[in-house]
């Protein structure tokens, strides 16, 4: 179940970590980032009021995560593979309230359908299944009922040691935001920093298309990969 040592790696964190015990652990495993940027009238539709749009230098992203969630579990419960391990690729962009910056998901895709009808009920995220395949270097997925579909041929470059500040912004995330009804949720999460490597696509087939968003492979504008991260989250609170 791990030693949980991370949880006193804290020097990369924007606020402390929070008050009371961490409710779920996983693994965000063997991730590729692609990262876009965006027109914010599109995004002002798709993200509910009362959630601010966040900024980097006056520019709004979004980013598709492609990674293998292992080890899902409640505190002081085992995983189980069947349920626990799956491949998730969401969409998200970036958002803030009461000056906490996190994500906002835009999609979220598994590859099991027990898996998601797990999650969606557990956490109320909108995970939905999809036809996810990972083999090496490639990562593939075609959702036919919302015409997604990602076909990534790519290899793993050089670690990169010296980030750039977008690095670090587009990564480094510590919360998520959900809408339940009519209320705002805040997921708090802690993981140690990513380890992030560059990545060289050698071949992309990407076509995302959220009202009046529409990604595609040409679009992307940056990319990382990572081994990943241990995580641990906090239950929902109110904001």
């Amino acid at each position: 179940m791990g030693n949980f040592d991370f949880l006193t790696d804290t020097a990369h964190r924007p606020w402390q970590l929070p008050k009371g015990k961490w409710q779920y652990y996983q693994q965000w495993n063997d991730a590729l980032f692609l990262h876009f940027q965006v027109d914010d009238n599109f995004l002002r539709k798709l993200v509910p009021l009362g959630l601010s749009l966040d900024d980097f230098q006056g520019n709004y992203y979004v980013s598709l995560v492609a990674f293998k969630m292992e080890k899902i579990r409640p505190r002081l419960l085992p995983s189980w593979s069947y349920i626990s391990d799956f491949y998730e690729i969401n969409l998200r962009t970036y958002v803030k309230k009461q000056d906490k910056s996190g994500v906002y998901f835009l999609n979220i895709e598994a590859e099991k359908a027990l898996s998601a009808k797990i999650a969606r009920m557990l956490s109320g995220l909108p995970y939905e299944k999809s036809n996810i395949r990972r083999t090496l270097n490639r990562y593939h997925n075609q959702n036919k009922i919302k015409g997604f579909e990602l076909d990534v041929e790519f290899s793993v470059g050089d670690k990169i040691n010296t980030k750039s500040p977008l690095d670090c912004w587009l990564t480094e995330k510590y919360c998520l935001y959900l809408q339940d009804k009519h209320q705002h949720l805040r997921f708090n999460i802690h993981h140690r920093e990513w380890d992030l490597h560059q990545v060289i696509l050698k071949n992309i087939d990407l076509q995302y298309h959220i009202s009046e968003l529409k990604l595609c492979e040409t679009d992307v504008i940056a990319a990382h990969y990572s081994s990943g991260v241990e995580v641990v989250s906090w239950s929902a609170e109110k904001v």
